[in-house]
């Protein structure tokens, strides 16, 4: 893929000229980022969306060993790093030594007109459980880091304390679907174990149901416990478990937060995440510009030393032959 990509530019720079800057997204593009970078003096703005060790808890064989080293090698060429929440960034710095003022935070957003105009479909929502059954939703990838397993094992407690619940686990749905499901559930649960920052829960916000998060990641950063959405202790099925009874029997909380959610989740437009993108941008054209009249000064200097050094040398010689 990387050398597809490199030969893809290449083409593309001999027919319309040299690019700003190169956006790389994650170690997978590494390689061919470092190639273009190092051919045509173009800057690299990285965005490191989650990383090896984190989705892994450590490194564990040569293959994540790779990635890893290919995801340094990734920020070490970069100018800028980008990465999506506050979690992200001192992870950043703590696995591969950056400073702190080369990474900057710029959130995920959600189109904020998703659900536009759209209410609860109830004969969708009777696919999946009776009307008066509270539907508790899990949406997501179903694996360990998203931590569907903690939700499951929280159910026993739930049902005993509230016999009408309903958990439906939604991994791949088409888009409508999806958006059905949202209005369709009651609450909305995302018990992640490592989440740099979870989309999922904006998505849940704006469909205007109370969220449950765990306080893993970037998902700790979105939501305020009791607020915008109830926190739990990350894979503690109780926690989990006291969180959703709350909500279930406490209608208040949950209007409460599903208004304050809905204002929050209108800071992550796309708009505002463009503009700070494009400025990093920018910066990173400026930082590799100045670079580069440093070295060119460098150059200088050491031309002018030597000339200099080469016309004293020359005056030496003569004064010794006179």
């Amino acid at each position: 893929m990387n050398f597809n990509m490199i030969a893809k530019a290449n083409q593309i720079i001999a027919e319309e000229g040299k690019f700003d800057v190169i956006h790389a997204h994650d170690w997978l593009v590494a390689y061919a980022a470092k190639t273009l970078k190092n051919s045509y003096n173009i800057p690299i703005v990285a965005t490191i969306h989650a990383t090896e060790a984190g989705r892994n808890s450590g490194i564990h064989d040569e293959t994540q060993r790779y990635i890893n080293d290919s995801e340094w090698m990734l920020t070490y060429e970069a100018t800028e790093v980008i990465v999506n929440s506050n979690y992200m960034k001192c992870e950043i710095q703590r696995l591969f030594g950056l400073p702190f003022e080369k990474i900057s935070v710029v959130p995920n957003g959600v189109n904020l007109n998703k659900f536009s105009g759209m209410d609860r479909d109830y004969t969708f929502r009777r696919r999946y459980a009776m009307d008066n059954e509270k539907i508790i939703l899990f949406m997501g990838r179903l694996v360990y880091e998203k931590g569907v397993q903690n939700l499951i094992a929280a159910m026993p407690k739930i049902l005993e304390g509230y016999h009408d619940a309903k958990l439906v686990i939604a991994g791949y749905m088409n888009g409508k679907d999806v958006e059905r499901m949202y209005k369709a559930a009651d609450i909305s649960v995302f018990p992640s174990t490592y989440e740099p920052f979870g989309i999922v829960a904006l998505e849940g916000m704006l469909a205007e149901r109370p969220i449950v998060v765990s306080d893993a990641g970037g998902l700790g950063e979105i939501v305020e416990h009791r607020e915008t959405g109830m926190k739990t202790y990350c894979g503690n099925p109780n926690s989990i478990a006291d969180s959703i009874l709350e909500l279930l029997y406490n209608p208040e909380l949950c209007a409460n937060i599903v208004k304050k959610a809905k204002a929050k989740v209108k800071n992550y437009n796309w708009a505002k995440i463009a503009q700070d993108t494009h400025f990093i941008y920018q910066k990173a054209i400026c930082e590799t510009m100045a670079e580069k009249q440093r070295k060119q000064l460098e150059q200088e200097n050491a031309q002018k030393t030597k000339k200099a050094k080469g016309t004293e040398k020359e005056i030496t010689n003569l004064a010794i032959c006179l």
